[in-house]
């Protein structure tokens, strides 16, 4: 059962006199009520768990200086950490880590954020790599995508859309207000005409890498389910052909179709 319940959306554009009115009246509340906040809280921590109790409170201001971060520095930092074509800083609901993170994968880190990430990886062992967040909100930098995946006898489903030279998973985009199970069911009738049983989805994985076909700094991240299904798998002629892929097809995917390759082989379900 899928216990995931976030949906994103696209921010609404406001009026730009809106923006300047509410940041002063952030910084309002900010130098004369957080103080007093910040002291309840760090007692409120302290009785209610102990160190234990002090140490998450903390915690999670930190990881909301860190968002705070990676908003107001961005354009610095996509200065002087990343190379050109890298991952942008800046996403409001991420922090400067988990966007080092990802360009630490990309290898799109200058030699100063280079530095940097090696300096957080000797205080904590892959913090940027783990640090990865991939429930931020929708950006121009990320491509959302769903993926069904189907595996009879250790071989994968997979679609060749008519007039191209790789294949797909079957799967699609989200629509607002849909859930993942709504959105992937949607699709995959539309496709293959079946029916997926949403009592039965399992949640398989959040995969990301370099998007194809588009300009550098663009990324896919796949999530991916399984689950049973009625009805008889079918695709009309002019959509494309179904295909059952092994392992040694891994070339004929995407990059991020790559990684899902990798995990289905790595953990037995491929061959």
């Amino acid at each position: 059962m899928i216990l995931k319940k976030q949906i994103y959306k696209v921010d609404k554009k406001v009026n730009p006199l809106i923006g300047i009115l509410l940041f002063f009246i952030s910084i309002f509340l900010l130098l004369f009520t957080f103080p007093l906040g910040f002291i309840y809280g760090l007692f409120h921590g302290l009785f209610k768990k102990g160190i234990v109790g002090l140490s998450e409170y903390l915690l999670k201001i930190a990881i909301s200086i860190d968002q705070l971060g990676n908003v107001g520095m961005q354009h610095f930092l996509n200065l002087v950490w990343i190379k050109k074509g890298g991952y942008k800083f800046g996403n409001r609901d991420e922090t400067i880590s988990s966007a080092l993170g990802r360009n630490h994968k990309l290898g799109t880190l200058t030699k100063f954020g280079t530095a940097i990430d090696q300096i957080l990886d000797f205080i904590d062992k892959n913090h940027s790599l783990n640090s990865i967040d991939y429930y931020i909100e929708p950006s121009s930098e990320i491509i959302d995508h769903l993926a069904w995946v189907h595996i009879v006898d250790q071989k994968l489903l997979a679609i060749i859309p008519k007039g191209r030279n790789n294949c797909i998973l079957p799967g699609g985009k989200k629509e607002p207000k849909e859930s993942d199970a709504m959105a992937l069911s949607r699709e995959i009738k539309v496709e293959l005409g079946i029916i997926l049983e949403i009592s039965s989805f399992e949640h398989l994985g959040i995969f990301e890498a370099r998007a194809d076909n588009n300009q550098p700094g663009i990324l896919v991240r796949s999530t991916c389910y399984s689950s049973e299904y009625t009805g008889e798998l079918a695709i009309i002629p002019q959509a494309g052909e179904i295909l059952w892929l092994n392992y040694k097809d891994r070339e004929k995917v995407s990059e991020v179709d790559k990684l899902i390759f990798d995990y289905l082989k790595d953990s037995g379900r491929l061959i």
